[in-house]
């Protein structure tokens, strides 16, 4: 079955949410590791190091707040899911990551807002 025009809508804001949250945080310094990271746990929007942190960061896109704030949208079977990632992240690479879980909160006007250890 085809997508609506609204799945492929929402699919073309995510992804730009997750380039301006990408350029973001290069430009912070960050150094990226992995991109739309597939796990049999579900996928890791981004994933940086930075100093000796590895950093998994789920990247949530809105274009506006009438349904709250876009990082509400995190939910705990999803901080969940960041955590098992972040395990299997570790067995895949041979060390156990210092794992840190950011959220960034994008807006279709690119209003971007980082939330460092959201959960």
């Amino acid at each position: 079955m085809p997508h609506s025009p609204q799945d492929l809508h929402k699919k073309l804001l995510g992804k730009r949410g997750e380039r301006l949250a990408e350029r973001y945080l290069l430009e912070k310094g960050y150094r990226l590791l992995k991109r739309n990271y597939r796990t049999p746990f579900g996928e890791a929007d981004l994933i940086f190091e930075i100093g000796d942190e590895t950093v998994f960061v789920e990247v949530k896109t809105r274009t506006g707040d009438s349904f709250g704030a876009p990082r509400e949208a995190v939910t705990r079977e999803k901080c969940e899911r960041y955590k098992k990632i972040a395990l299997y992240f570790g067995k895949k690479t041979g060390e156990e990551p210092n794992a840190r879980f950011d959220v960034v909160e994008v807006y279709a006007d690119g209003k971007l807002e980082h939330f460092e250890n959201a959960f």
